[in-house]
């Protein structure tokens, strides 16, 4: 590739990352040349000025044609733009929870948790515009590498090692299954990129080699699977989430988690959902829909009945995890199209309540040095305002009208009833399991208000917790009562029809 083709390029649409890269680059050689007496804890303004930078060139971007570089292995188009929001938004309240995790006592960060974040966070936005398999895969290791050093980054502690170990060996085998996966669509189609393999895709699905297709499509997806943390391959997930320090796990629970979305949308929509399928007058990913639906199902069910039993928050909050993971999968089996916009809302309505009620949770483990859910017990006696917080952001997880929960949950219902035919045996099981929800949720409520308080101290809010918790429920607030405040830039700003045209039903 010569100079004159490098410069052709568009490089205004990777500004975005550019900034994400070069600050992550600054904050390294910082930490590496710096002397060890300088405090690196604000290193997290400087990565959080960077994300903020990054955010204003995105909002700049808004209303460009979608348009292909880098010879169509990045892509920027509506799906992208607006994904990268949520993963830009919540790192950045990410790394404002971690600025106090020093403070808390709970043992500080050294410099290269931030940069590890901010390269992570590259991984996930770089899965968002790609358009080749092979830069789908670099993402991807992008964000899961310096995750499994995030999760192990407490060396002393045990917890935190036999975290990483489990993170890493279930994380190997998950890309091991991807990348076997991507082989064969490879090997049947002769080309990586989305766009080529959904032409040469097209004719193999109506040939003797359907077969391996089918093939191709589950092991993908059980690959895909293992990133979101669908039933049956959730299994890592309490214990990651559990041993991972509190910021760790909330990054994994919210970040991570939507970046595993976007890659499953990116593949298998642009892959799979403009195809012939099995059967007449449908397409190949409405064929194999019943399979993801039945994941979905027991995702949402079995989350939420597992985590009745948890005593260890951290744990209970892994497995609610899961159980959101089946409820965002419901308008991906649904196909409607509706289903683009009601996952992007509920995304974001999952990082404001989740990353909330992990604010509360860190520093009520750093009072009382323990993750039992006993530490609740009295809240509303010792802390009124921090009661009335965590109870804001359990109603929206549980989807109680008035927060975003609700909204969100609201928008995956009419979205999977209102297609033809509707959805009406998935849409009754994500309702049980709601209702299972609650009482794991409520009985968090029944300690804070009713039982008698095990620790008198009173609760002081380091300044960054207490602005992530002023972020956090004015946005499950806002987007419970008045949604379409974001709805309406949805609309304005974001067109998926070039995208989905041929998609969608």
């Amino acid at each position: 590739m010569d100079l004159d083709t490098l410069l052709q390029f568009e490089w205004s649409l990777m500004a975005p990352e550019f900034t994400i890269l070069i600050v992550a680059t600054v904050l390294s050689l910082l930490d590496l040349f710096l002397r060890k007496e300088v405090n690196r804890n604000h290193f997290a303004w400087l990565a959080m000025g960077g994300i903020a930078l990054s955010f204003v060139f995105l909002l700049s971007q808004l209303g460009h044609e979608s348009s292909m570089i880098l010879f169509d292995t990045y892509r920027f188009d509506p799906f992208s733009i607006s994904f990268k929001f949520v993963l830009l938004a919540g790192t950045f309240l990410v790394l404002l929870l971690s600025h106090s995790y020093k403070e808390a006592g709970e043992g500080g960060y050294r410099g290269e948790f931030y940069y590890l974040i901010l390269i992570a966070l590259l991984g996930g936005m770089m899965m968002a515009s790609s358009a080749d398999l092979i830069t789908l895969f670099v993402g991807l290791e992008m964000l899961a590498i310096p995750s499994y050093i995030l999760a192990g980054i407490q060396k002393r502690s045990t917890r935190s090692n036999e975290s990483a170990m489990k993170y890493i060996i279930n994380g190997g085998i998950s890309t091991a299954i991807t990348l076997f996966g991507f082989s064969y669509i490879y090997g049947l189609t002769g080309s990586t990129q989305l766009n080529v393999i959904a032409q040469n895709l097209s004719n193999i699905t109506q040939s003797s080699a359907e077969g391996l297709a089918i093939m191709a499509f589950l092991i993908t997806f059980v690959g895909l699977a293992f990133k979101i943390s669908t039933v049956p391959f959730y299994m890592w997930t309490p214990d990651v989430y559990e041993g991972s320090p509190t910021p760790v796990t909330a990054f994994l629970s919210v970040v991570s988690k939507a970046a595993g979305f976007i890659i499953i949308l990116r593949v298998f929509m642009s892959i799979f959902g403009g195809i012939a399928g099995i059967r007449l007058n449908e397409t190949f990913l409405e064929s194999m829909i019943i399979f993801i639906g039945v994941l979905a199902s027991l995702t949402m069910i079995i989350g939420n009945t597992i985590a009745l039993r948890q005593r260890n928050m951290k744990r209970l909050l892994a497995y609610s995890s899961i159980a959101h993971a089946g409820y965002l999968l419901v308008p991906f089996v649904a196909l409607s199209p509706m289903a683009f916009e009601s996952m992007w809302f509920y995304m974001i309505a999952y990082m404001f309540m989740t990353l909330g009620a992990f604010a509360v949770l860190q520093v009520l483990i750093r009072q009382s040095e323990s993750e039992d859910l006993s530490i609740f017990s009295g809240l509303f006696h010792r802390s009124p305002g921090l009661a009335i917080l965590m109870t804001i952001f359990l109603l929206s997880l549980a989807g109680i009208p008035g927060t975003a929960g609700f909204i969100g949950k609201l928008n995956i219902f009419l979205g999977a009833l209102f297609t033809e035919p509707g959805n009406f045996t998935l849409v009754a099981i994500m309702l049980i399991a709601t209702v299972i929800s609650y009482i794991y949720y409520f009985g968090i409520f029944i300690q804070m208000f009713f039982r008698h308080a095990e620790f008198q101290t009173r609760i002081r809010l380091p300044k960054s917790i207490s602005a992530v918790l002023v972020i956090c429920a004015a946005g499950t607030i806002i987007l419970g009562v008045l949604p379409g405040t974001l709805l309406d830039f949805y609309h304005q700003h974001i067109d998926f029809n070039e995208l989905t045209g041929s998609l969608w039903k």
